[in-house]
């Protein structure tokens, strides 16, 4: 098997509901600019509901920093408009909503479970280079949190803008970094 990680994202169109419209939303949309594929099992349900408020209570934080955020499910477009319709919660979201009733950006992801017909909770942030450079993957039953994928992308973005320094855990912006060498072994 194939790492996904530093991987260029697979080709893909989908249909999305964003903002009351319908549109299609291909991988050529995602390149040029930071990116966050959020795949969750399916509308109308319980965990997915609280981690995509979530996500669109920080969607402008996200925005300020250049990424653009892509809900995922296996629902149809049109199940999207109606959760957006029915739920208050759910009309927060502002970001693309995307539908993937065949599963084949799920599969292509390795996010699919083909006895179910939905999606494991994955977390792809990708370049604007379309390359995946955090993947993080959720039993179904485990909610993600965004502030902490705030805080990866932070470091992402960090450590594709300086050459040579890397991250070390709970790293925030603004904070020091590390730059490998022979010096720092065993002294950290």
């Amino acid at each position: 098997m194939e790492p996904i990680l530093n991987s260029q994202l697979p080709e893909f169109s989908v249909q999305a509901f964003q903002n009351g419209a319908f549109k299609t939303v291909t991988n050529n949309d995602l390149k040029g600019k930071w990116a966050i594929l959020f795949f969750y099992p399916a509308d109308f349900t319980f965990v997915c509901p609280t981690e995509l408020v979530d996500m669109a209570e920080k969607y402008d934080q996200f925005k300020a920093m250049g990424v653009e955020i892509y809900s995922v499910s296996t629902d149809s477009h049109f199940v999207h408009k109606a959760w957006h319709d029915a739920s208050e919660s759910i009309r927060k979201i502002q970001y693309p909503m995307l539908a993937d009733p065949t599963g084949a950006l799920c599969r292509a992801l390795g996010v699919y479970i083909e006895e179910e017909g939905m999606a494991y909770r994955g977390t792809f942030v990708v370049n604007p280079e379309g390359k995946i450079k955090v993947v993080e993957l959720n039993d179904n039953n485990i909610g993600r949190d965004a502030s902490e994928l705030l805080r990866k992308v932070e470091a992402a973005q960090f450590v594709a803008t300086h050459d040579g320094e890397v991250c070390p855990a709970k790293w925030k912006k603004g904070e020091s970094t590390l730059k490998p060498s022979i010096d720092l072994v065993g002294k950290i």
